[in-house]
């Protein structure tokens, strides 16, 4: 059980102007906002973000895709985080998630899927960390 996770907005929600949505679904869904900040990552941070999937055919389109454009890195606080965050972001493919997820209702396709979010608490503490300092996390 943990009480954070991470989430990013991803490049292609942020230019169809889905950040104010999405943002909603967050807080209508109990989470807080710990922290938020609208930035553009470098190819060099998407890379090392994304270290894990180096050996994945994906991992470039996915490193050129995230350094592409403006996305909002968040920190997210509620119980069971993790969990309920991947229920609230649906399946990977916009296609199988169930309605209402913020994949079904605001992503493009596989690769352009508006949201990113931890898979576990202890990934959720790297990719949080990664972004932001503990003084940031109000």
């Amino acid at each position: 059980m943990t009480n954070r996770t991470f989430a990013i907005i991803k490049p292609d929600a942020v230019k169809n102007n889905y950040v104010g949505k999405i943002y909603n679904h967050i807080l209508d869904k109990g989470f807080k906002i710990l922290s938020a900040k609208l930035i553009k990552m470098s190819k060099y941070q998407a890379e090392q973000f994304y270290f894990i999937h180096k050996d994945k055919p994906f991992y470039e389109e996915l490193t050129n895709f995230m350094s592409s454009g403006r996305c909002m890195v968040l920190a997210l606080q509620k119980e069971n985080a993790v969990e309920y965050w991947r229920e609230v972001i649906g399946a990977t493919n916009p296609n199988e998630a169930e309605d209402g997820t913020i994949r079904q209702l605001y992503a493009n396709s596989l690769g352009e899927n508006a949201v990113h979010g931890s898979d576990s608490s202890e990934n959720a503490v790297k990719e949080i960390s990664f972004f932001f300092t503990e003084s940031e996390l109000i």
